[in-house]
């Protein structure tokens, strides 16, 4: 797949500041044929579609979605047909259903990626949590990215996560 503009890497999050890229290159042209797979669809819906898939935490806007779809479509992989009303259905073809299945292994791998970034999304919603997640976090970027750590400290930061991961998959 042909190369995205920046802006299609960049997600928005509910507090207005910019986010790290939630797709890499030509994957959200791949969510948007496996949406497409299933049904076909308005750039509304695939805005919505993909919003839910990451469970709010990206929110492709209009400037992304459509010079994507209007890539898919110059490349045949999806076929755009004008609704009365002025609203547009958008299908996969054939030969897009083809891209999808050679690019399935791609496809899975970004899945998993989402899944692993959505992983206790719900337990962050609670503020304590939020803020012990928050906590750890700086703790651990101070520690590790901004000041000298040798291999012995590395594994011993190693060890206390292991072991706090442990503890918690015991808990009753």
């Amino acid at each position: 797949m042909s190369s995205l503009s920046d802006t299609e890497h960049r997600g928005r999050g509910h507090h207005g500041g910019r986010r790290q890229r939630f797709f890499g290159h030509g994957e959200l042209r791949l969510v948007l044929l496996n949406i497409l797979k299933d049904n076909a669809s308005h750039g509304y819906e695939l805005i919505k579609a993909v919003e839910a898939l990451t469970l709010g935490n990206y929110t492709p806007s209009p400037g992304v979605i459509y010079p994507s779809l209007d890539l898919l479509q110059d490349q045949g992989l999806i076929t755009v047909q004008e609704e009365d009303g002025g609203r547009k259905k958008i299908a996969i073809t054939v030969d897009g259903a083809r891209t999808l299945e050679e690019n399935r292994e791609q496809l899975e791998q970004i899945q998993a990626r989402i899944k692993a970034r959505m992983v206790g999304h719900e337990l962050r919603k609670n503020p304590q949590m939020k803020r012990a997640i928050d906590n750890f976090k700086a703790v651990l970027d101070l520690k590790v990215n901004h000041g000298e750590i040798s291999d012995a400290q590395l594994k011993q930061i190693i060890g206390v996560i292991d072991r706090a991961a442990l503890e918690i998959s015991q808990l009753d």
